[in-house]
Formats: structure tokens, sequence, C-alpha cells
């Protein structure tokens, strides 16, 4: 074997180690990222911002991502744990700033019900998931049909001055039907009723121009989702409605203490 070979054989059963200290810098950006590839999948733009704000305040220093004097400072006064913390303190504030804004809300559509004496054909309800109105169908919509009322435009158009002030929460509006089997020229049956009705009311929401179509959601639910038994005339009443819903963004179960206005 000549000496080269030999030589070549010994570089090959020695190889270069340097590259794991990069490497090891390289596994800690990808935790980073793959924590940040997380929050995008569950998050919108804005919580994606306040989630950089507080990873910002967390990793401080260098000139950038990829100085490697940088990551070696981060490293030694922060930790994962300081991240998470950081992260949990952050969306808790966001939680209890969203819980005080839909309580506001609830207050304010509660306050309008009793001034127009609509006690029995609104209500609403704050739980861990949304701010739901809930409206009788009297209220809105001739017996049978989808037509929203003169009167209800305007309380459609009262509600939609509130959601100006959460113009990037999800809305879902959602009507629901009684048991009774319907049957004409316009409605096939109940599935058909309630989508137009939930449609339909929904426009007149979205004819105030401060409000964005891409956030809200209309579903017809036909006799499917009861609130009441339909065994008796009240339960039915209570059955026909329409449900607008501002779905929350910060949603937790352990930590939304749920508020309930009176």
């Amino acid at each position: 074997m000549s000496k080269k070979s030999k030589r070549h054989q010994e570089h090959e059963e020695h190889a270069d180690e340097s590259w794991l200290l990069p490497y090891s810098d390289l596994m800690t950006l990808l935790l980073a990222m793959f924590i940040v590839l997380f929050g995008m999948s569950n998050i919108d733009s804005q919580k994606f911002q306040e989630m950089s704000d507080a990873f910002n305040s967390v990793f401080t220093g260098g000139s950038g991502v990829l100085d490697h004097n940088s990551m070696v400072s981060s490293n030694e006064n922060t930790s994962m744990d300081d991240i998470s913390n950081a992260l949990n303190r952050k969306m808790n504030d966001l939680q209890r700033k969203e819980e005080e804004n839909l309580v506001a809300l609830k207050k304010q559509l509660d306050e309008y019900i009793e001034q127009h004496g609509l006690s029995e054909q609104l209500d609403t309800n704050l739980n861990q998931s949304q701010l739901m109105i809930t409206i009788s169908d009297i209220a809105l919509f001739p017996s049978g049909e989808a037509e929203v009322k003169p009167d209800a435009r305007i309380l459609a158009k009262a509600i939609a001055r509130m959601l100006e002030k959460f113009p990037d929460y999800e809305v879902f509006v959602s009507g629901h039907t009684d048991n009774i089997p319907i049957s004409t020229n316009q409605f096939r049956d109940n599935w058909d009723l309630s989508s137009v009705r939930a449609l339909n009311f929904m426009k007149i929401l979205l004819l105030n121009d401060q409000l964005d179509p891409k956030m809200f959601i209309a579903t017809g639910n036909g006799e499917y989702r009861p609130v009441a038994s339909n065994d008796s005339s009240e339960g039915r009443s209570q059955n026909r409605r329409v449900e607008v819903s501002i779905i929350r963004k910060y949603q937790d179960s352990a930590t939304v203490q749920v508020t309930t206005v009176e």
C-alpha cells in the first residue's frame, strides 16, 4: 500500500468534528422556528406578531438571528423555560384584555335590549368560547319566511355598530328552526329556511362598511341543534332563532374566567 493511500485512510478514521458546534446552534434555531411555526398554524397574524414581540423581549443582543455571538449570549442568559414563561405571560395578558372587551360588549348589548324592551326576543351569553347573541325568529322574520322585517333591520344595524370594535374576530351567524316540517315553493325543508335566514341577516350586518366580510360565516342548522324540547309550543318557539356568535381568539379553559353581566 502506498504512503499516499495510507494517509488517506488515516484521514478517514479521524473525521473532522468541528461541525458539531454550529450543529448544536442550528438545532436551537430549528427548535425556535418550530415553536413559531406551531403558533402560526393556530393563530392569526396579529397573534403571531404579539408572540414575535414576546420572543424579542426574551432574546436580546447580536446583530441577527444567525449571529453566533448573539446565540452564545442568548444561550448563556436565557432558557426555554424563560421563553415559555414570557409567552405564557403575554397570552394571559391577551386573554384578560379580551375578557374585559367581551364583558363590556355584553353589557352594551344588554343595555340596548333593556332600553328597547327586547328581553323576550333577545338574549346574550358569554362563555369560554364565544359571546353569543340569540335572537328569536319572531323578532326577525314573518312566519315561514326569510325576509328580515324592517324593525329587525334596525336591530341588525345596531349590532353591526357594536361589532365594529371587534374587526379581527370571526363572527358566526347561524339559523335554527323547530322540527315542524316545512315545504313551500321557496323552501324545500328546514335546512333551506334556516340557511337563508342566517344569510339574509348576515348580509344586513355587512351593510356596515367597517366590518370585514371574510370574518363572517353564515350557516343553517335546521332543526338539529335545539335548545329546548320540541314537544311544546314554548320549546319550539325557543328553537326558532338566529345566533350571532363572536368567537374568542384567546380561549383557554384553564385561565379564562367566565363572567356574566346581569
